[in-house]
């Protein structure tokens, strides 16, 4: 058997591996475009930044290494031109010598990954204009920088290698704008939980415009300007187009391949296009979100690799079956770490879905053990079965724990409230004794019996204001005289029993603390006094950070540049 994979990175390299494990005769020839093989893509901006000194750290292996231990027939730099599915055959250009051939395969396995998006915009083209998704692309950059010392840059997007760039070009000095269309960074994020991104890239001086449509670019007094709509340019030293991915899928339409969102490739759980002997894997195919069950295109290493090796069992005679994509992810930002997995709130309700989420800010680990710091997490479940649909957390330390916990929750089919039940690790340098998580179902537990009510940030401003209801704050005096919502009385939770004469009977009584813990021991007082009590989710901590976040965004509108 002869199997020809077209790619040599994450999902490709991946499956000629598994190949090879799997049936020590097949051949196996990977023809990859650039001149480099199963390189570390998410690597890519830690080595402009310096944090990673060795170029060679990047690449995984060689193809002189897999060839050493697979016998894998690794080609750099040929660049595979049709797809011939009637023949069987590929038409394949050494981009060294200028040859070109055909190669005859018995199965053919797509993985073209995906490419930087670039819209049809003036000024693409720029010298000092660039991308960054292959090893050469960062070559490119750390030269650039190395060889001229920009003392500016503005990056076109602010997602994964956007925000991470951004992070590392800011370490080498350099002043950071991220320009951005939607008015948030991190689209995976809900806007109430990007507050906590922006409020950290800004507390590293990187400025944000967000809800900025870039139109074009344009070389200015040995710069670029990035021309804005509706706006003033911004001029820098260099531009990093980062923008999103598109999946590289020319040679698939060509062929005659049948092609889905934004002209991915179709397959089925097997990983088999609509051509016989054909498989896809990786940024450029189309698949089932886990938690939706609708088409997705989900550019992420974990998938490509997992799709990859699927695909390789099932071209070996196997019957392996890919069940969809979570999107779960974790990124690094200065100090700050964020993850999701899952879907958030607002897609969750485009995909229609009736959710509703609960927001709480534990502790890293014990409070009691020195250094903890607080998180914020955000779980969305759907309302009365309490599926579990996605979670978002940012902080410091354990984020990445509890997002993977939370994924295999998701994945197992737990609900919202058997969070409350898993049996997780405790000591008190790593955690508590009620770990976050535990914590979320009890939250949601209490939602679902009725035990206690909550309100949401959205709806502080709706609010009755007009006596119709009693706006209560339970922190300390202190805490309240430091900030808090305007028409919120203040009476401390240990006073509240002593002062109950203060909240005027048979209204409904809105109560917020700092963190949501209190309010919710107010609201059962409360209760227990024929009240009836709303939570505020999240506690005034969110609630002054999301508000923060949104007046500085509509400040940035309306006078051009975030500060």
């Amino acid at each position: 058997m002869k199997v020809v994979i077209v790619g040599g990175v994450a999902g490709g390299a991946t499956a000629a591996a598994r190949l090879r494990r799997l049936d020590e005769e097949a051949q196996v020839v990977v023809f990859e475009r650039s001149g480099y093989v199963s390189y570390a893509n998410c690597g890519l901006p830690y080595y402009i930044g310096g944090v990673i000194e060795d170029p060679q750290a990047l690449t995984l292996q060689t193809p002189e290494s897999f060839f050493s231990r697979f016998r894998v027939d690794m080609r750099v730099r040929h660049e595979v031109t049709a797809i011939h599915p009637d023949k069987k055959t590929v038409s394949v250009k050494n981009l060294e010598t200028g040859e070109e051939f055909e190669e005859r395969y018995d199965k053919l396995l797509l993985s073209p990954g995906a490419k930087p998006t670039q819209p049809r915009l003036p000024g693409l083209g720029l010298e000092k204009l660039f991308t960054l998704r292959t090893v050469e692309d960062t070559f490119r950059i750390k030269d650039y920088i190395r060889n001229h010392h920009p003392r500016s840059a503005v990056l076109a997007g602010g997602g994964f290698i956007g925000l991470e760039l951004a992070e590392n070009l800011r370490e080498l000095g350099l002043e950071v704008t991220i320009v951005q269309r939607p008015r948030q960074l991190m689209n995976p994020f809900d806007p109430d939980m990007a507050a906590f991104l922006h409020s950290e890239v800004r507390r590293h001086g990187i400025r944000l415009a967000l809800g900025r449509t870039v139109e074009g670019f344009a070389e200015r007094d040995g710069g670029v300007d990035v021309l804005l709509k509706d706006a003033d340019p911004l001029h820098a030293d260099l531009v990093v187009l980062a923008i999103g991915v598109t999946p590289d899928t020319a040679l698939a339409k060509a062929a005659g391949l049948e092609l889905g969102l934004k002209g991915s490739i179709v397959v089925n759980e097997r990983m088999e296009t609509s051509a016989p002997d054909i498989y896809a894997v990786g940024d450029a195919v189309q698949v089932k979100h886990f938690v939706t069950g609708q088409d997705a295109v989900i550019s992420l290493a974990g998938p490509a690799n997992r799709q990859g090796r699927i695909a390789a069992d099932n071209i070996c005679g196997g019957d392996s079956r890919y069940l969809g994509s979570q999107g779960s992810s974790v990124i690094k930002v200065f100090d700050l770490t964020a993850a999701s997995t899952g879907v958030n709130e607002a897609n969750a309700k485009k995909a229609g879905l009736d959710a509703d989420a609960v927001v709480l800010s534990p502790m890293s680990h014990a409070g009691y053990y020195p250094g903890g710091r607080v998180m914020t997490m955000k779980v969305v479940f759907e309302r009365g079965t309490y599926r579990l649909l996605g979670a978002q957390i940012a902080g410091y330390e354990g984020v990445d724990k509890r997002i993977d916990v939370l994924a295999a929750a998701i994945h197992a089919g737990l609900t919202a409230i058997q969070l409350k039940d898993l049996d997780l690790a405790y000591a008190p340098p790593y955690s508590s004794a009620k770990d976050p998580v535990n914590m979320a179902g009890f939250m949601v537990e209490n939602l679902a019996r009725g035990v206690v009510k909550q309100f949401r940030v959205e709806d502080v401003k709706d609010l009755p204001r007009d006596g119709g209801a009693v706006l209560l704050d339970v922190r300390t005096p202190q805490e309240f005289g430091r900030g808090h919502v305007a028409g919120f009385q203040n009476i401390p939770v240990d006073e509240l029993r002593d002062r109950l004469e203060q909240i005027e009977p048979g209204k409904p009584v809105y109560v917020m603390c700092q963190s949501g813990l209190r309010s919710y021991i107010a609201c059962r007082i409360l209760a227990g006094h024929g009240y009836e009590a709303y939570n505020f989710s999240g506690g005034f901590r969110f609630y002054d950070a999301v508000m923060n976040d949104r007046r500085l965004i509509e400040r940035a509108t309306a006078c051009g540049m975030d500060q």
